[in-house]
């Protein structure tokens, strides 16, 4: 019998992060309602997704058999690791486990399947063009998350510096939410590298003003 695994990841070390897995488990819950799935196990982990040396990554891995499926939100919380996240993806393709990436299922193993059945088919030349599609695919995307890990951060800490140069508001005296503040705490809430203090900084708020914040919007969202 196949079973339906779910895998979410964060790269915080900080435990009152942890409420950031809720995106992904929302996103995780509905598609197993939209597909009429059940999952036999759900997996957390902690930690950085350069390397697969992640505790219960690998319990996962130890449990898999032939047939069975993971699902996750994003492909970012498979690996942000192009080279090693193509290896590892062909690996357990070909263990034949399905991987599903809600957010963009065409990086998921059935449409990559699909591909190399077509490219087997074809003469010498036309496999190995197709072949080396099916692996740029795999690394551009993986690649373009990484890209974007990268800019987001940029951003928040080139945000930072603006603010200190700016003058006006004092600590603790933001009346209302901003749109600035609604989209930095949004994207805080999905990308772990962004830390508390960079908004707090940024913002110029406190640490309960900025806890108080992300509750309004993770109840929005």
């Amino acid at each position: 019998m196949s079973n339906y695994f779910s895998y979410m990841r964060i790269s915080t070390k900080e435990a009152s992060d942890k409420q950031s897995f809720n995106r992904q488990e929302k996103s995780l819950k509905a598609y197993a309602e939209n597909n009429k799935i059940e999952y036999t196990l759900s997996f957390k982990d902690d930690c950085t997704g350069s390397t697969f040396n992640r505790p219960n990554w690998i319990r996962l891995e130890s449990l898999l058999h032939d047939g069975d499926t993971i699902v996750f939100k994003e492909i970012s919380r498979f690996t942000r690791q192009a080279e090693e996240g193509y290896k590892k993806f062909m690996e357990l393709m070909k263990k034949g486990i399905n991987l599903v990436f809600i957010d963009n299922m065409t990086v998921g193993t059935d449409y990559i399947k699909n591909l190399t059945r077509v490219a087997h088919e074809q003469d010498l030349v036309a496999k190995t063009a197709l072949e080396s599609t099916i692996k740029l695919l795999l690394i551009v995307e993986l690649d373009r998350v990484q890209k974007e890990r990268e800019i987001i951060v940029k951003r928040i800490k080139q945000g930072i510096q603006a603010s200190e140069k700016a003058s006006g508001r004092k600590n603790n005296t933001l009346d209302k939410m901003t749109d600035d503040l609604r989209t930095d705490i949004k994207e805080f809430s999905s990308n772990r590298s962004i830390k508390q203090i960079d908004l707090m900084n940024k913002h110029n708020i406190s640490r309960n003003t900025l806890k108080k914040y992300v509750k309004l919007v993770s109840e929005e969202i």
